[in-house]
């Protein structure tokens, strides 16, 4: 168990830092890229960033000379989990986001790490801890205050609304899949391969669907580069990495402090709702992730306590 001391590295939690600070942009990035009238369908859009951010990072390999000859089974894990986290999650949350703001979005999509927790805990058959689930619930309870009634929310807007908690699951699923599957290669590959296989499942996608061609506005290109560049290439990345250098409800933390920063940027940049259910929701996420760190800490400093 000393190993899960060492997993809580210095280069994880900076990968972790740049998760929480650059994917917390990244639903105002979606939203200007896909609201009413930016010409960007959803689906092509996610397809296009998806298939330029691939061979970005592809490139990135040949230059640090990465392997990027891909085993059968290698090609299997990066492509199955990049699916399930670039299509059948981030896909359905730019889809949500055409009439969903970026705030309330993020916020549904911070039930992450509860789906994670259930997910890991079935595969074992083990319970997780009584602790772990107190804090787990606290920042789901955080994430009904910001749900409830006068904060914005999800008026008329089921189907969005279960499109989200459909996205949260796949990401989950997506994620300890990946984790438990440690490829040997870099993470600009193992990014580059799922970046790729996900752009031909989501522009087959916008083809069945007749998606219109687009036609984007300055501000839609200008979110369309960033999350190619920041989203993607670095941020995601970093993603991987974390999965590689620390535990994975650790990693899942970023889901409870995204939607926090998000809410904030979703009001200053596009004047998204900003109620007293978000300062109290918001609140109850941050003590949830204190919460988390300290559940895995005294696990790993139990651990190391020699038997009697």
């Amino acid at each position: 168990m000393i190993r899960r001391i060492e997993h809580l590295s210095t280069p994880g939690l900076l990968h972790l830092l740049v998760v929480y600070t650059v994917w917390s942009s990244t639903y105002l990035a979606i939203r200007v890229a896909v609201r009413e009238g930016s010409g960007f369908p959803p689906f092509i859009m996610a397809g296009s960033r998806m298939l330029v951010a691939g061979l970005i990072l592809i490139g990135i390999c040949l230059l640090r000379k990465d392997r990027i000859r891909i085993t059968r089974r290698e090609l299997y894990v990066a492509s199955f989990s990049g699916v399930m986290l670039w299509v059948g999650s981030n896909g359905l949350i730019t889809w949500a986001e055409q009439s969903v703001g970026s705030g309330i979005t993020a916020l549904l999509v911070s039930t992450i790490p509860i789906w994670t927790a259930l997910t890991e805990s079935a595969l074992v058959r083990e319970k997780p801890s009584l602790r772990l689930m107190l804090y787990l619930l606290l920042g789901f309870a955080g994430v009904g205050f910001l749900l409830a009634p006068g904060a914005g929310g999800f008026a008329n807007q089921f189907v969005a609304a279960a499109a989200l908690v459909l996205a949260s699951i796949n990401w989950s699923i997506g994620s300890v899949f990946q984790a438990r599957r440690p490829l040997d290669l870099s993470g600009f590959a193992v990014s580059a391969y799922q970046h790729l296989s996900s752009a031909a499942v989501l522009i087959l996608i916008s083809l069945v669907l007749g998606e219109p061609a687009p036609a984007p506005i300055p501000e839609a290109w200008a979110a369309w580069g960033y999350l190619i560049l920041f989203g993607s290439v670095l941020a995601f990345t970093s993603y991987v990495m974390t999965l590689r250098l620390l535990p994975v409800d650790i990693v899942m933390t970023f889901a409870y402090v995204n939607p926090v920063l998000a809410v904030v940027l979703g009001w200053l940049v596009l004047g998204e709702p900003l109620s007293w259910n978000i300062a109290a929701g918001a609140a109850m996420i941050i003590l949830a992730v204190m919460g988390v760190f300290r559940t895995e800490l005294r696990k790993g400093i139990e651990a190391e306590k020699p038997s009697d």
